[in-house]
């Protein structure tokens, strides 16, 4: 009975990633310890579950048949291990977070030092880096992505709803005035980030206006800078104007017209090849943001 049980993990690992490499990372031992345990299972079976070729490995017919019902079993035991694992305060180890811009910096960094604080054994490394990383490849436990997400492997827990906002700094708008319609934009210098078509809402419907400027920067702190010494309207997630404008260092405009934005989300591997730590921090910042405005 306990053989029966061998290379099933292996077996799923490579089902949900689609190759031996990627499972061996996930799960933290080598290839060809994933190769071995899934060719022994599928010798017990008397058949194959997986189609391999140079480029891609998928499951065969019956490898499809197979995993539908062992995931089943293994989130049984997930669930059986995360209601032991829940009674246990202790943890140790290293945490490897993926994470950019202004959010990350003013919000998801301190509440990562409040858990810090909390596991003294954790050792914390959060990587400010713009770029799309793979997470597998570079060893991140879970990264924090902005917007509309690409279809991935990856599963994705909302962290906070981040409405857009508009300003200009006084100086600017002494100089060039306020712009009254988001069509108005067009004859400002406008502060590029990500996008140079900016969404709004009017009578409930989305407006777009593609907006053109002197300044364009992946960051939003450069961004926030750029738009207090004057260089130009800004409009990004609102949290990221939040200090500047009490300091009234900017000033709100086209308010009426403000987008919804987009969502900050969580995203990681397979949780069922999670260490204990990283299921902890990931619960921790969803129970943190959980009030977050």
């Amino acid at each position: 009975m306990i053989n029966s049980f061998e290379g099933i993990v292996e077996f799923a690992a490579v089902a949900e990633s689609r190759g031996f490499s990627a499972a061996a990372k996930q799960l933290g031992c080598s290839t060809s310890h994933v190769s071995r345990q899934v060719s022994r299972l599928e010798e017990r079976l008397g058949c194959t579950l997986l189609a391999r070729t140079t480029r891609l490995v998928t499951l065969t017919e019956s490898g499809n048949a197979y995993y539908q019902q062992v995931k089943d079993l293994l989130a049984g035991i997930e669930q059986a291990n995360d209601t032991v694992s829940q009674k246990q305060t202790h943890l140790s180890g290293s945490l490897k977070v993926s994470a950019a811009g202004g959010f990350a910096e003013h919000y998801l960094a301190p509440a990562l030092m409040e858990f810090a604080e909390k596991y003294p054994d954790v050792t914390v490394e959060i990587d400010l880096n713009s770029r799309l990383v793979n997470l597998l490849e570079d060893g991140i436990d879970f990264a924090i992505r902005y917007g509309e997400l690409e279809d991935s492997s990856l599963i994705a827990r909302k962290l906070v709803s981040r409405p857009m906002m508009a300003v200009a700094s006084p100086s600017y708008i002494s100089n060039r005035g306020v712009p009254k319609h988001p069509i108005h934009l067009k004859h400002h210098d406008c502060l590029i980030a990500n996008k140079d078509t900016w969404e709004f809402i009017h009578d409930g419907q989305a407006e777009y206006v593609k907006v053109k400027g002197r300044w364009k920067s992946n960051n939003a702190n450069l961004i926030l800078d750029a738009c207090i010494k004057g260089l130009g309207i800004a409009y990004m997630p609102k949290s990221t104007f939040e200090e500047a404008v009490q300091k009234e260092l900017v000033v709100p405009v086209l308010e009426p017209f403000w987008g919804k934005g987009s969502n900050s989300w969580i995203v990681y591997p397979n949780k069922r090849f999670m260490p204990q730590r990283v299921r902890v921090a990931i619960d921790f910042l969803v129970e943190h943001f959980s009030t977050w405005e």
